[in-house]
């Protein structure tokens, strides 16, 4: 039975909701990003070879893949500022330690407890739904996935700077501070999202779940060094698909699911997950090797030559366009409609990843391709946020969107490591990689996005769904909940005084 706090319990506050919730979105995202440009320093400074440093990367995706769905369930469950308070306080915790780390494995550690806070992004959007009012829901999810992806390309254009003047601890260290105070401003000054399940999460489907991701991941992280055919990758793999029919087995016979199965099958809500996954593979590729195309040594035959603080400022369209795809999303998507932006955005995508692909020899080409992609993937993120926001039920919000997040992450390990495998294929003598693997890695993620838009086409057009519209009020109110194997049920919603 989804519960409803009183609305006389504390007064509202969206704005100052919001606000928390963008410092915190935005330390995440840096968190994920800025350590990318400045993993060859970690790795001098702490003397770990390029294998061993990697895990520093993987450690964090694989964290964060486990933790998303699962702190979203919890959300919807249990209270989603209770657990957004969590997430920031474990982000805090774990920026802190990869500051202070002095060895390898103590900075892996700090990184699987950084990506525990990846639940962040999915509780954001349920509070958003729960607490503003429902006019003003679209823009603030747009906004929200517009700085996710701000923050992301932010984080590559200040980390050079950064490592430059003061090292790379400074990296973790202003996420540090900023969680903390969002973390302490919303644990005194927002109360708690009136809308929860009060179901309790069961253990084995949540184990279930982290056994199939970890494996899956391990096994797509570690091919490009393993190999694809190796013993290693396919018995992961295999483990992986045991364990995911497992989970689905698991959570069609449970009472209390982790996540509905029946969310599933809705087209709006698998079409935006196949999108999701297919973006992911493209665009969070390309985050990775872009850096590494223009900083290879012009004498190498192609490449700029440039530092990593260059490198940085050439992705900064990126962060810049798909801010502003983001904040336009919501009006575009009333007028076109949002399936329409979608595959717009992804075109857009495409576009520029070929362009990469095809022309790479001066800065300005990297400006233009760079803000093709960014207004792209500004379109197509806060669109498809909206998408999953306004198909899924009203008490399964944060996990619907953390589903959604995960598969774009799931979607970014696939195509790094298939990236990597490209690119690192043919070694020029100097030890750097022939420039036919780029040109081929960019144009195979430009044909993803394609593939999207594809997809993207085919979601049914829709607007905010009836039951993303109701607004919460001091009433008692009836409401039909569908349960976990679609059969409706008229429950009564209860307040209950926080």
């Amino acid at each position: 039975m989804l519960r409803l706090a009183r609305r006389g319990d504390a007064p509202g506050r969206p704005r100052l909701t919001f606000a928390a919730l963008v410092v915190g979105v935005c330390s995440y995202t840096l968190l994920q990003s800025m350590t990318v440009p400045a993993l060859p320093h970690i790795q001098a400074e702490l003397h770990a070879s390029q294998s061993s440093a990697s895990w520093i990367l993987t450690s964090f995706l694989i964290s964060a893949s486990v933790a998303t769905p699962i702190l979203g369930r919890l959300g919807d469950a249990h209270g989603k500022i209770r657990m957004l308070v969590i997430s920031l306080g474990l982000l805090s915790l774990g920026a802190l330690g990869a500051a202070l780390a002095t060895t390898l494995p103590q900075m892996v550690a700090a990184r699987v407890v950084q990506g525990l806070a990846g639940g962040v992004l999915p509780l954001a959007f349920g509070i958003i739904r729960d607490e503003l009012p429902a006019r003003r829901v679209p823009g603030a999810v747009a906004l929200l996935s517009s700085l996710m992806s701000v923050g992301f390309g932010a984080g590559i254009v200040v980390a050079g700077p950064i490592v430059d003047l003061v090292g790379y601890r400074a990296l973790f260290l202003l996420p540090t501070a900023a969680g903390v105070a969002a973390a302490i401003t919303v644990a005194l000054l927002v109360r708690e999202s009136p809308v929860r399940t009060g179901r309790r999460v069961r253990t084995l489907p949540a184990v279930a779940l982290a056994g199939w991701l970890v494996a899956g991941l391990l096994a797509v992280s570690g091919a490009p060094h393993a190999g694809w055919t190796s013993p290693r990758t396919l018995g992961l793999l295999l483990l992986a698909v045991v364990l995911l029919g497992a989970w689905v087995w698991i959570e069609s016979r449970i009472d209390v699911p982790l996540i509905d199965l029946g969310l599933l099958v809705d087209r709006r809500v698998i079409g935006a997950n196949l999108v999701a996954l297919l973006i992911g593979i493209s665009m969070y590729a390309s985050f990775g090797f872009l850096p590494q195309l223009t900083q290879t040594p012009a004498a190498s035959g192609y490449g700029l030559g440039a530092s990593v603080a260059l490198s940085g400022y050439l992705t900064l369209p990126t962060a810049v366009m798909s801010f502003v795809g983001g904040i336009s999303s919501p009006w575009l998507g009333e007028r076109l409609g949002r399936h329409v932006l979608i595959t717009t955005g992804c075109c857009l995508s495409s576009a520029g990843l070929l362009s990469i692909a095809l022309a790479h020899d001066h800065a300005w080409q990297f400006l233009v391709a760079n803000a093709l992609t960014g207004l792209g993937s500004g379109f197509v993120f806060a669109a498809l946020a909206n998408v999953v926001v306004a198909a899924a039920p009203l008490g399964s919000t944060s996990v619907a969107a953390g589903l959604n997040a995960n598969l774009r992450t799931i979607g970014g390990a696939i195509g790094s490591a298939v990236m990597a495998s490209i690119v690192t294929h043919h070694l020029l003598p100097t030890g750097w990689p022939d420039e036919s693997g780029y040109t081929f890695g960019f144009a195979l993620l430009a044909a993803t996005s394609l593939v999207a838009a594809v997809v993207a086409a085919r979601i049914p057009g829709c607007r905010q769904a009836p039951h993303a519209l109701q607004r919460l009020d001091d009433r008692t109110i009836s409401a039909g909940i569908v349960g976990n194997r679609g059969q409706a049920m008229s429950d009564s919603l209860v307040r209950t005084s926080e």
